[in-house]
């Protein structure tokens, strides 16, 4: 059997028809500045683009009859190529990222996955929490509720319960989002954002200082 062909499906852009391209009897012309000339045949119209050293482009095709406008077309297509740039440039993307807790976590490993949140929010991310019951803690969801509720309280400067917290079958989840306005940190230093700072400096210094002391009193 032969392969069936294929077709390209892809949608075609659509293209905008100008100066002698359109081919409508009659258009409802605009001027440059704006100003509504009113209907005139379409070659009319073309006089009236080329006498200004315009062009005439077709704004609104589907209308009765056709809207076109008197402009420079390669300026407005250049600056409608800028916007379309600067767009792209601003354009942020959202990821999601997802931190699983158990309703008697460890201190620590709450810590932890708490370093974790705080990062991905400051990476300007979504988190979806989920909350994991097994067993019997099944008849206490009050408890991963409340350590939910607790972890949004504690980076609430960071970000905001998008999604309050919902059950879903055996787990919980909720959703953070970040502020707009939230403090970012470099990838560099949010490196080492989950240890503790260490005070050794601080000790070290003040045990030299004591010995320094100590060696002044046998003088």
């Amino acid at each position: 059997m032969r392969p069936r062909r294929r077709f390209d499906q892809r949608p075609q852009e659509p293209t905008t028809r100008i100066n002698d391209a359109i081919r409508v009897p009659q258009v409802r012309l605009i001027g440059a500045d704006g100003e509504q000339i009113g209907i005139k045949s379409t070659d009319e119209a073309l006089k009236y683009a080329w006498d200004q050293n315009l062009d005439l482009v077709e704004v609104a095709p589907d209308a009765k009859p056709p809207v076109c406008r008197v402009m420079d077309y390669s300026k407005y297509k250049y600056e409608q190529e800028q916007k379309a740039k600067l767009a792209r440039k601003h354009q942020s993307t959202i990821t999601i990222k997802e931190i699983k807790l158990r309703p008697k976590i460890d201190p620590h490993d709450y810590a932890t996955k708490k370093g974790h949140v705080e990062r991905f929010l400051r990476n300007r991310d979504k988190v979806k929490v989920t909350i994991m019951f097994r067993g019997r803690e099944m008849t206490h969801p009050d408890r991963g509720r409340q350590l939910l509720l607790k972890l949004a309280e504690e980076v609430s400067e960071l970000g905001l319960v998008e999604s309050a917290p919902l059950q879903d079958g055996r787990n919980m989840v909720m959703m953070l989002a970040p502020h707009k306005n939230a403090p970012t940190q470099h990838p560099a230093a949010d490196a080492g954002g989950d240890q503790a700072p260490t005070q050794q400096p601080a000790a070290a210094t003040a045990a030299a200082g004591g010995e320094q002391a100590a060696a002044g009193d046998t003088t």
